[in-house]
C-alpha cells in the first residue's frame, strides 16, 4: 500500500466542475487564504471512503500524502492519520502520530481550515493529559502562520468534550485582538459548545467580553441561546461600540 495507490484512487474521482466550485469556496484566489491551492473535485464523504479503503497506509506514505499540492489530497492524508490515532492502542504511536501531525502544520502542509478542523479536535486528545499544555498552546496561539492560530483553538476542543473548559477559555481570550475571521469563527465555535455544556460558563465569558468581542465571534457563541438572550448580548457589544 502506497501514497501513490491513494492519489490514483483520489484522481479516479475527479470532477473539475466541483474543483472550480471549491477552489472559490476555499478562497484560492491572489491574496487570499486558500492562494494557490490546487483542487480536484471530491466531496468529503468520497475522500473519507478512500481513507477507509487505504486505513494501514504507514504514516510515512501518509507525510508524503500530506506534502502533496493537491487539496484533497493532503485531507485523505489527514483522515487516514485521524483513523489510525483513533485506533491505535500504543501511547508510543500516538505520540509518534502526534509528533507528525504538529510538524506538518508547523511545516504548511495543513494550511486550510478544513483540513485543521477535521483532524485537530482528534489530535488534541493527546494532550488532556498534559499538565503543561497551555505552554504548547500559547506558542501556536502566538505564531504568524493563520493555521497554527487556529490549531491552538481548535486543539481544545478536546479538551471541551472532556468538559474541560479553562484552555478553550484562555485561547478564546487570547484571540479577542485577533484580526482574523477565520479565528472569530472558531473561537466563538467553541464558546458555543462550551455553552451547550454549561451555559454558565458562557455567560461569565460573554459578561467579561461581549463588549470587545468580534461581532462573528459574538454570534457564533451566542448561536444555541434563545433570541431574547441573543439580542441582548449583541446590544451590550453594539452599546460599546457606539
Amino acid at each position: 500500500m502506497s501514497a501513490q495507490e491513494v492519489i490514483r484512487d483520489l484522481q479516479e474521482l475527479a470532477d473539475p466542475e466541483r474543483a472550480a466550485h471549491s477552489a472559490g469556496y476555499f478562497k484560492t484566489g491572489p491574496g487570499e487564504y486558500g492562494e494557490g491551492d490546487i483542487f480536484i473535485g471530491l466531496t468529503v464523504p468520497q475522500g473519507r471512503e478512500i481513507a477507509q479503503r487505504h486505513k494501514s497506509l504507514p504514516p510515512a506514505e501518509a507525510l508524503e500524502l500530506l506534502q502533496s499540492p493537491i487539496h484533497e489530497v493532503r485531507l485523505c492524508a489527514l483522515h487516514i492519520l485521524v483513523n489510525r490515532f483513533k485506533r491505535s492502542k500504543s501511547e508510543i504511536e500516538k505520540a509518534e502520530l502526534f509528533a507528525l501531525y504538529l510538524s506538518s502544520v508547523q511545516a504548511g502542509y495543513v494550511n486550510n481550515w478544513d483540513l485543521i478542523d477535521t483532524s485537530a479536535p482528534t489530535f488534541g486528545e493527546f494532550l488532556l493529559p498534559d499538565e503543561n499544555r497551555r505552554e504548547l498552546l500559547l506558542e501556536l496561539a502566538h505564531s504568524e502562520s493563520l493555521w497554527e492560530r487556529r490549531l491552538s483553538i481548535m486543539f481544545t476542543f478536546a479538551f471541551i468534550r472532556a468538559n474541560e473548559f479553562e484552555d478553550a477559555l484562555a485561547m478564546a481570550e487570547f484571540h479577542l485582538s485577533d484580526t482574523h475571521d477565520l479565528i472569530h469563527k472558531a473561537s466563538g465555535w467553541m464558546l458555543r459548545e462550551i455553552g451547550k455544556r454549561d451555559v454558565e460558563v458562557l455567560r461569565n465569558f460573554l459578561r467579561a467580553h461581549a463588549e470587545v468581542m468580534p461581532r462573528t465571534e459574538l454570534r457564533y457563541a451566542i448561536e444555541k441561546l434563545d433570541e431574547d438572550e441573543r439580542q441582548y448580548w449583541l446590544s451590550v457589544r453594539r452599546e460599546a461600540k457606539s
